[in-house]
């Protein structure tokens, strides 16, 4: 796996990923904004067909839109990420599709938890994103088209867009063809 954007600070040791995500960072284009940002940080393999991604996400979310996850990516125009995204003091389960625009969607979750399980499915054009409070019973957060190109990235994100940076673990980190 590789950095596209390395944060100043990680970390890799058995099954986690320690990351301490740089300040201004963040993934976002157009929308609402109007400025396009690419800086956030994004740990990644390629990948090719349909696959599966897993994680359990652990972070200290401190500053308005502090957020960690998982990323899939073609290119700087088209991808998605989902995750933990912190606003207003409240964690909100989020899912942001790019394609040459961003869209974002959040459903609070319930008592900032300590930690997310986050699944996602990669099915020819179709992406499926489920999330998980306990790592067993999962509720689906939203079905996206991303694209048709056969081969994408795929791992972790995060990113501190109004902050300072913040610590972030990831768990036991799955990523295999269907």
């Amino acid at each position: 796996m590789k950095w596209y954007n390395e944060p100043p600070a990680w970390n890799v040791e058995e099954d986690k990923i320690t990351v301490t995500s740089g300040r201004k960072t963040d993934f976002w284009r157009e929308t609402h904004y109007g400025f396009i940002r690419d800086n956030g940080h994004f740990f990644y393999q390629e990948i090719t067909g349909d696959f599966i991604i897993e994680v359990k996400v652990n972070g200290e979310y401190q500053d308005l839109y502090d957020q960690a996850g998982i990323m899939v990516r073609l290119d700087e125009a088209n991808w998605l990420k989902c995750g933990i995204e912190f606003v207003e003091g409240v964690q909100q389960i989020s899912a942001v599709v790019t394609r040459d625009y961003s869209d974002w969607s959040v459903v609070p979750a319930p008592q900032n938890p300590a930690s997310i399980w986050l699944r996602l499915t990669r099915r020819g054009t179709a992406v499926e994103i489920h999330y998980s409070f306990d790592g067993k019973e999962y509720t689906m957060l939203r079905l996206a088209y991303l694209t048709p190109a056969q081969t994408l990235t795929a791992g972790v994100m995060c990113a501190s867009p109004e902050g300072h940076g913040f610590p972030i673990t990831f768990e036991k980190l799955k990523i295999e063809n269907l």
